[in-house]
């Protein structure tokens, strides 16, 4: 488990996020959805050790990350970035960068590491792209390959920011059902989403970060009928039970 504990943290002297406790326990898919601006990206960097806090604990299954290195960390916990440069690399040579954290010295992939970037690759539908340069892709296929470099770091959890950016529908189910999977066999998954009937339909639980806080963390369904949606983003979101899925209500 991920716990934050009364994190407080930012940039420079001002913080972003104030006195947030959190938990991310192995096992679930939780949603971070909010307004932009709201800390949501501060949050994950907070969590996966990329900004450092001004106030509070982090602890990675009982240990204080604050006295962890950042190797150590990467070992534990996956997270990829929402803007992402376009490298020179081939998609598998991004894919096996997932590896580093794991490797002794001198650096060098062995096969398993080659083995474990494969099966990365296999799961987001990227195998035959392997020798492609990154460069010549489409926005939503370099998506899948930093995905794919994410799982190839084969940790507890995995922190990730909107990944459903540059992918079409059938795409974004396509990872929605990846993360689940993922989760239910045992990984911690927090993601930050804008897609809100995407993240409650397939999230464990959806927290809601406003003004630097978490407004209300629950089951999906709950936080649905908290009304904290319609106050942050001006729209109703409702659950059909019939067809089992969430969805916007609004006028023209």
């Amino acid at each position: 488990m991920i716990e934050l504990k009364n994190i407080s943290a930012g940039y420079g002297k001002k913080n972003v996020i104030e006195n947030v406790s959190f938990e991310i326990p192995g096992g679930r898919l939780i949603s971070l959805v909010g307004a932009n601006g709201s800390g949501k990206s501060t949050l994950l960097k907070t969590a996966a050790g990329i900004i450092g806090a001004s106030g509070g604990g982090i602890f990675i299954d009982g240990t204080d990350a604050g006295k962890m290195t950042r190797r150590d960390i990467a070992k534990k916990v996956a997270y990829l970035a929402q803007g992402k440069s376009v490298s020179g690399m081939t998609v598998g040579q991004m894919v096996l960068h997932g590896r580093f954290p794991h490797l002794g010295y001198p650096r060098r992939y062995g096969a398993g590491d080659i083995e474990t970037a494969g099966r990365a690759m296999a799961q987001m539908g990227i195998e035959d792209l392997a020798k492609r340069p990154l460069a010549e892709l489409s926005g939503g296929m370099r998506q899948k390959a930093y995905i794919a470099m994410a799982l190839a770091q084969d940790t507890d959890y995995i922190l990730l920011d909107e990944p459903t950016t540059y992918l079409d529908i059938s795409g974004q189910l396509e990872l929605m059902r990846t993360l689940r999977r993922l989760a239910d066999a045992g990984k911690g998954i927090l993601t930050v989403m804008h897609d809100l009937p995407l993240a409650f339909g397939f999230s464990d639980e959806t927290a809601v970060l406003t003004e630097g806080g978490i407004a209300v963390c629950g089951k999906p369904e709950e936080v649905c009928q908290s009304g904290m949606i319609e106050r942050v983003f001006g729209t109703e979101l409702r659950y059909s039970a019939g067809e089992k899925c969430y969805y916007y209500r609004y006028s023209r």
